[in-house]
C-alpha cells in the first residue's frame, strides 16, 4: 500500500517549492501535476493550436506523450521525448496551462497518468484538485495558499532574479484571473478538500511550512 500526501492550492503559492522539499525530506517522489498541464500548453503553443479551440485541443492532446523523468532526485519532463523543464515555466505557458486544464478530455489523459503514478511510489503530489479529485484517500491533504499580493510578489521577485523587468502591478491581476478561472471552471474546480488543512503561508518562510507540513505527517 503506497501512502500519499496531497497538496492543492491556488498559483503561486509555493505548492512546487514545498512539494519538493517535503518529498525529499521523506524519501517520497515528488508529482509535479502543474509542469504535466504546462507541457500540453507549451505544446499547443509550439504547433500553432488555438488554446481557446477546446475540440483542437483534445484533439492534440491525444498526440502529446508527456512523462515525468527523475535525474539525480530532480523531476525532469519530457514532452515528446524532449526535455522541457526549463520552457514550461515561461508565464506564456502558464497562462495556456490555466485555459488547456479546464478541458475534460486533457484532464482525463492525465489524471490517469497521475493516479497510475500513485499506485506505485509513494509520493507527494501538488496541483489544483489532487485532494479532491485525484487523490481522494490520500491520508494527508493540505490547502496552501496565501494572499495574491504576496504570491504576486514572489512571482515579480523571481523574474527580477532572471533579469526581466516585469510588472508587479500587471503579475498580481493576472494572479488574480487565474484564480477566478481555476475556482470557476466546470471540471474539477479549485476547491479546499473537506478534509484538507489549510496552511495560510502569507507571513511564513518556506522552513516554517515545512516543517508545518511535515509535523501533520
Amino acid at each position: 500500500m503506497t501512502r500519499q500526501i496531497a497538496i492543492d492550492g491556488p498559483a503561486g503559492a509555493g505548492k512546487s517549492t514545498i512539494a519538493k522539499r517535503v518529498a525529499k525530506d521523506l524519501s517520497f517522489v515528488y508529482v509535479d501535476t502543474g509542469a504535466m498541464y504546462r507541457s500540453i500548453g507549451l505544446y499547443m503553443l509550439k504547433n500553432g493550436i488555438d488554446i481557446h479551440d477546446k475540440d483542437a485541443v483534445e484533439k492534440a492532446s491525444e498526440k502529446a506523450d508527456v512523462r515525468l523523468s527523475y535525474i539525480d532526485g530532480t523531476v525532469h519532463v519530457l514532452l515528446n521525448g524532449e526535455d522541457v523543464s526549463t520552457q514550461i515555466r515561461e508565464e506564456e505557458v502558464g497562462k495556456a496551462a490555466s485555459v488547456v486544464s479546464a478541458y475534460p478530455q486533457v484532464r482525463k489523459n492525465l489524471t490517469a497518468l497521475q493516479k497510475k503514478l500513485a499506485e506505485t511510489e509513494n509520493v507527494v503530489m501538488d496541483g489544483r484538485d489532487i485532494g479532491t479529485c485525484v487523490l481522494p484517500d490520500a491520508f494527508l491533504k493540505i490547502y496552501l495558499t496565501a494572499s495574491p499580493e504576496v504570491r504576486g510578489n514572489r512571482r515579480y521577485l523571481e523574474l527580477v532574479e532572471k533579469g526581466e523587468n516585469p510588472d508587479l502591478d500587471e503579475i498580481i491581476a493576472d494572479i488574480k484571473k487565474r484564480d477566478e478561472a481555476d475556482m470557476t471552471r466546470e471540471i474539477s474546480p479549485l476547491r479546499k478538500a473537506d478534509d484538507a488543512v489549510e496552511v495560510d503561508s502569507s507571513d511564513m518562510t518556506i522552513d516554517q511550512v515545512v516543517a508545518k507540513i511535515e509535523s501533520l505527517v
